[in-house]
């Protein structure tokens, strides 16, 4: 038993995302804090100015929440029914917003009652901003119009009625006054001038439009709709620059990071993306447990806040920084300390003693060693017999450490007792092993060795199938695996060939040989340059 040699681990290539400036970056958020609203929440803006507070709108009310509060400082609820669009002027003083009824009010920060109220809609109003001087309201709604505003006054300046649909979105510019943005459920997005008496640019996004986005520049518009994401040129006549396709439901929500160098998307598919301005390619996700429906930034992307369909508003804060407290240093040994002795020199009459450095076994190793082998399995297993919590979860091991179990499963396979550390365990036992099989057979790394270990599993268990609901539940999702496998292999092959096929078609041959004859009769190869 002296001469026992360890099982040895094999290591594989760690499988995962590729960590870039961007996952540091937009990883660096902490532990999302949760706040629970009356409602779906359907917009969420930050304020412009300092302390730079957030409103959300969701049901029948606007909450004014502060950075790093979590209980509202101020609400506003003088509306009939659903609110709608929340969004703060540049200074940060006033907030406008629509309602299910077709009335636009506008709120001064510091007060409760509205200020004005614009009558006009005869539909639910479900887009409205402040143009860039401030003085003026856009508005759109699901009576197919859009409507500016004179806030003085109080009075309609002039109607559009060009969009043959709703109207749910919409953004001004944030230079020129004069210019709007809408996008309609008639699949088009258009941009006005209030010195002319229609649009002045019209485009076709092919879905209806959810969001619009107009960049701070003015060149680019982002418009979201179905699926897609696309950027359009606004200063080539809004040409069609890159069309996304990352969702797999429709795009809600559109934001842009403080440098603008960042575009973010949210959808029902649970995701927010981010992608680069520059490549238009994802450079991140997050993943929410709801469908999003609105999504907001704040100054320097130090808070994200996200507002989905089941009432929940998910608020995640930057980490900051920690601050290196200088402490006094503790007086250490000196160099000279560690390195005594080192280089001492040994002289004819001292006896030199080695002190075997001890190795310690593995617990899975000393019960190899003896020949326990079903419990060592059970240890790389890591099954608590007495925790009801870790009999209804996976394994801790199975989970962290994969590849030691497949290595201890390789070893027993090796010495040809797998077969014995396998049989005779009860429900419990058995669900375990199971469940690391249908966790990782899927891997190509450990199938190898998890296929062979589930058809000893299946020849040992096969008599006693339909004993035991559990058992039988967990063989039919390692069945389901086995066939999705399969199927990805033969779509793989599929893919194969019809590359193989295309490679093949592509590859151009420099000449071809053509049969011809000389002048004495006998063939010859002739070859004509292609």
């Amino acid at each position: 038993m002296a001469g026992y040699k360890p099982v040895a681990i094999q290591t594989y290539p760690i499988l995962g995302e590729k960590i870039t400036q961007d996952t540091l970056y937009w990883n660096n958020y902490k532990t999302p804090v949760q706040i629970k609203e009356f409602g779906a929440v359907s917009k969420v803006d930050f304020s412009p100015q300092p302390p730079y507070n957030y409103a959300v709108t969701a049901s029948s009310r606007i909450h004014i929440y502060g950075r790093y509060s979590q209980e509202p400082i101020k609400t506003f609820s003088r509306f009939k029914d659903t609110a709608y669009c929340a969004t703060f002027r540049q200074d940060g003083r006033l907030l406008v917003a629509g309602s299910e009824d077709g009335g636009v009010q506008l709120f001064d920060i510091s007060g409760r009652a509205p200020l004005r109220q614009f009558e006009g809609h005869t539909k639910a109003v479900h887009t409205v901003d402040f143009t860039a001087d401030k003085y003026h309201v856009v508005s759109g709604a699901d009576d197919y119009t859009v409507k500016l505003w004179d806030i003085p006054n109080s009075k309609e300046i002039l109607t559009f009625k060009e969009h043959s649909d709703y109207v749910r979105c919409g953004c001004a510019s944030k230079l020129n006054p004069d210019l709007f943005i809408t996008g309609s459920y008639d699949h088009t997005v258009k941009m006005f001038d209030a010195r002319t008496s229609e649009s002045v640019l019209s485009v076709e996004h092919g879905q209806p439009v959810e969001s619009v986005l107009l960049f701070p520049s003015g060149g680019l518009l982002v418009s979201a709709g179905g699926r897609y994401v696309k950027v359009w040129d606004m200063l080539k006549g809004g040409q069609l620059l890159v069309s996304l396709k990352n969702h797999h439901k429709t795009v809600t929500c559109l934001c842009l990071s403080s440098s603008g160098q960042r575009l973010l998307s949210g959808s029902l598919d649970r995701k927010v993306k981010v992608y680069s301005t520059t490549s238009y390619k994802v450079v991140h996700s997050f993943d929410y447990a709801a469908s999003i429906l609105s999504l907001a930034l704040a100054h320097e992307d130090e808070t994200i806040v996200v507002g989905m369909t089941n009432g929940i508003l998910s608020v995640k804060h930057r980490k900051s920084e920690a601050k290196k407290e200088s402490l006094p240093r503790r007086r250490r040994p000196a160099y000279r300390t560690f390195i005594k002795g080192k280089n001492y020199m040994k002289q004819r009459d001292d006896i030199l003693i080695n002190r075997p450095a001890k190795k310690h076994l593995e617990l899975y190793d000393r019960d190899l060693k003896h020949f326990r082998i079903s419990k060592a399995l059970d240890r790389v297993l890591d099954v608590m017999q007495d925790s009801d919590f870790f009999l209804c979860c996976f394994p801790t091991c199975t989970i962290k450490t994969p590849e030691i179990t497949v290595s201890i499963i390789k070893e027993l396979n090796r010495r040809g007792v797998l077969a014995n550390a396998l049989a005779g365990r009860d429900e419990k036992e058995i669900s375990h092993v199971l469940n690391f099989l249908i966790r990782n057979l899927s891997q190509p790394r450990f199938a190898p060795v998890l296929i062979n270990a589930a058809e000893i599993i299946i020849d040992i268990y096969l008599p006693v199938i339909g004993q035991s609901p559990v058992v039988d539940k967990k063989f039919l999702l390692l069945q389901g695996l086995v066939e999705k496998e399969i199927d990805y292999q033969r779509e793989l092959l599929e893919t194969l060939g019809m590359m193989d096929m295309l490679f093949a078609t592509m590859r151009r041959k420099e000449g071809t040989s053509v049969l011809g004859h000389t002048s004495d009769g006998f063939p010859e190869n002739k070859k004509i340059e292609s």
